[in-house]
């Protein structure tokens, strides 16, 4: 081993006895452009012994943690900060953990099973991978759905109906998630839920973000008759949902109109009925969008046929 003490270089042998690094291991940093070196008239690599060994301890100590090569590059040569580096590893094992309590759950969903229930779990969850992935399904199912809105509304919306990304779930709650994206991935369904949202395709709709903000407003109002027990009926909750269609139409709210906007095969569809109770109880609320446009649906129909029923001539 050659010691350089004039430029005060240390080689690579004694650059490993200096720090216990075996030389394997600095070669390894070397080529990956992690430890600077210089090369000495023979093309020995060459080191600044005081300055090789402090960027050796901390490329260690940042290993030790987990941090990535490109991370601890971007760290020695300043692009990123230590305290960003950190909140970067720390947010990459949070996915990591999220995945991990994703897969136990599913894992103990079939475990728990009975064996008539168990190949049919097996097939739900192998078909979800992890619940970023999940949310990220549902998440393009609306965005279809709903169309262009503005982002904030948008955002709004997927907040209010849409269960946000589980952290450490249970068994029933990654069952029920995936049982949602079997169902968003069901091309059929999403007519029926574009049905139900926008009602009959007769009108051309000008207003789309109108008709959702007025639509939620509806439901929001409807949401607190049924915390209250009240039955589908007439009153502001049904005008104000109908005058949000209406406006979004630049037509008037007319019986006629009532009558037509009250056309909806898809109203009773159990599929989405069966979406609302799922995302109800991940979300662990009584009350959803979908439970607050059932009651209009509802409400509307009755009055309807009660309006009709009253008009129609005596025998």
């Amino acid at each position: 081993m050659t010691h350089d003490t004039q430029r005060g270089l240390v080689s690579i042998g004694e650059l490993a006895e200096l720090t216990g690094v075996p030389v394997r291991t600095i070669r390894f940093y070397c080529d990956n452009e992690v430890l600077d070196f210089a090369r000495s008239s023979g093309g020995h690599r060459m080191f600044d012994g005081a300055h090789a060994a402090d960027r050796l301890l901390l490329v260690r100590r940042l290993r030790a943690l987990g941090m990535g090569l490109t991370m601890i590059r971007a760290v020695l040569t300043g692009e990123r900060s230590l305290a960003e580096a950190v909140a970067a590893e720390r947010a990459a094992v949070d996915i990591e953990l999220d995945a991990l309590s994703w897969r136990r759950a599913s894992l103990r969903a079939i475990e728990d099973a009975n064996p008539a229930q168990r190949a049919a779990r097996l097939e739900l969850l192998t078909a979800v991978q992890d619940g970023a992935a999940a949310h990220d399904t549902l998440v393009a199912f609306w965005r279809r759905v709903l169309g262009p809105v503005p982002a904030e509304m948008f955002e709004g919306f997927l907040e209010m109906n849409v269960p946000d990304r589980l952290r450490d779930p249970t068994p029933e709650q990654v069952l029920g998630y995936a049982e949602l994206v079997r169902l968003v991935t069901d091309q059929q369904f999403r007519i029926v839920v574009a049905q139900q949202l926008w009602r009959s395709d007769r009108y051309t709709l000008c207003d789309r973000a109108g008709l959702i903000a007025g639509a939620g407003e509806a439901c929001g109002m409807a949401e607190t008759l049924i915390d209250s027990g009240v039955e589908p009926t007439a009153g502001a909750a049904l005008d104000r949902y109908v005058a949000a269609h209406a406006a979004a139409r630049n037509i008037r709210d007319t019986p006629e109109f009532r009558i037509k906007l009250s056309h909806g095969r898809y109203d009773a569809d159990p599929r989405a009925q069966r979406y609302w109770q799922r995302t109800a109880e991940i979300m662990g609320t009584t009350t959803t969008a979908g439970a607050g446009q059932r009651w209009l649906f509802q409400a509307l129909d009755r009055t309807v046929r009660r309006s009709t029923s009253d008009r129609m001539p005596l025998a």
